[in-house]
């Protein structure tokens, strides 16, 4: 089955590659963030839930004619991607910060291109991604390795923390391939404002399961605030629209790619907001982070 959408001219690329590259920018640094908000009490579902209320009520506000899908089976599509790019995605990753190194988290998590590439490749077989693609996934990956060991070749390995995080990394490629199917038919508005909505819908159980809840005194704190808002402005409702229009444009393994940059993000945030030293190692990482990418989008030949 190909693509319905129209194959972007160069000027447009451009600007589809540079808003892929801000989004993981945004979503690097806010590992950063989301740690603050873990130190300060707030619990994993809890930060995912009010980030998403205000990313919600934003894009609501804004995108609010439109409210049910084409048909019921595209509006289970919508529940799907609630539930892997929303309540399943950020509650397992947020979780997984509280059993395992950000480290572990880091590197498991940009395993979602890889799966992505491996999921399109068994469900459509004549649109399997050709050797350059898998080329330049294998050296961005190793890339994401050295960025991860920047500073220690030593990883602590701590079972339930990494499994959720490779959930996490599992539930954004069957995103990112119903995604692929919705954005032929659907705005990215339409799209990101029904993913915010069943995120929200199916991470009640998770809130309900919690033993306590946090005190919503602890937003009084400017740390807490800042950090809230750049989550659910920035990370959720900006990134996720400008997401959505890249794999429009670039489809779903080009843009996925990308995604192997967040570790070099977070690397540079970690030196510059927490003081930690890039040392070579994380240079490295970081240039063959970007060949990587190169080789798979110039090389890769067919966009998917």
């Amino acid at each position: 089955m190909g693509d319905l959408r129209l194959r972007p001219d160069s000027s447009s690329l451009l600007w589809y590659h540079l808003a892929a590259f801000l989004t993981v920018s945004a979503w690097g640094v806010s590992f950063v963030a989301t740690k603050v908000l873990l130190d300060h009490g707030l619990y994993p579902t809890e930060v995912y839930i009010f980030r998403t209320i205000l990313a919600y009520l934003l894009t609501l506000a804004v995108c609010h004619k439109k409210l049910m899908a084409n048909s019921l089976r595209d509006e289970f599509l919508f529940l799907v991607c609630g539930l892997c790019a929303g309540s399943l995605y950020f509650i397992a990753e947020n979780t997984a910060l509280e059993y395992t190194l950000v480290s572990n988290v880091s590197l498991i998590v940009t395993l979602a291109p890889l799966l992505t590439t491996l999921l399109l490749g068994a469900i459509y077989k004549s649109e399997r991604p050709g050797r350059w693609v898998w080329i330049g996934s294998a050296i961005a990956f190793i890339g994401v390795g050295f960025v991860i060991f920047n500073t220690s070749f030593a990883m602590n390995i701590k079972p339930l923390g990494d499994l959720l995080a490779l959930s996490a990394a599992l539930s954004w490629a069957v995103y990112s391939l119903v995604l692929r199917k919705l954005s032929a038919f659907y705005t990215v508005m339409v799209i990101t404002r029904k993913t915010f909505f069943y995120g929200l819908l199916t991470a009640i159980p998770f809130y309900l399961e919690q033993p306590a809840h946090s005190s919503l005194s602890v937003f009084a704190s400017w740390d807490v605030s800042l950090n809230f808002l750049f989550l659910g402005v920035f990370c959720s409702m900006l990134a996720f629209l400008l997401w959505a229009w890249c794999v429009q444009g670039l489809g779903a393994i080009t843009t996925n790619n990308y995604l192997y940059f967040q570790p070099v993000v977070t690397l540079i945030a970690s030196a510059l907001l927490l003081g930690e030293v890039v040392t070579l190692i994380g240079y490295t990482g970081c240039a063959l982070i970007l060949i990587g990418v190169f080789v798979s989008d110039r090389l890769g030949g067919k966009k998917m």
